[in-house]
């Protein structure tokens, strides 16, 4: 049985989605709340190597656009540091099963997730 991990915040429509889709399933999840307790670095860093950091930024969010970020140049360690305080920044939810991973609400991802 794979383990799957949901990073997200509550109140985000994607995060339930996912949610949803998994347990619907009957699939064990570990939710991780970014509000409570921020990605580690190295959890981060997975899916930059993956995904690159431009298409984990959700930009047409209102935390984007209403921070300004649109017309800001900022370094990636700069990015980083922001979104651990801003985690809605993000194509939320991140997910993680095993080396498996997705961004965003993607339910054709997600179930190759599931699938053996």
């Amino acid at each position: 049985m794979t383990n799957v991990q949901i990073f997200g915040v509550k109140n985000s429509q994607g995060t339930r989605a996912a949610e949803r889709f998994f347990k619907e399933r009957r699939i064990a999840i570990q939710m991780v709340d970014l509000h409570k307790k921020p990605m580690a670095p190295g959890e981060i860093k997975r899916f930059i190597d993956r995904f690159g950091l431009a298409a984990l930024l959700d930009t047409e969010s209102t935390s984007y656009v209403d921070s300004g970020l649109k017309y800001m140049k900022m370094s990636d360690s700069e990015m980083l540091g922001r979104i651990e305080r801003e985690p809605k920044l993000l194509r939320l939810p991140l997910i993680r099963a095993g080396n498996r991973l997705s961004v965003g609400h993607d339910e054709a991802s997600w179930q190759t997730m599931i699938t053996p």
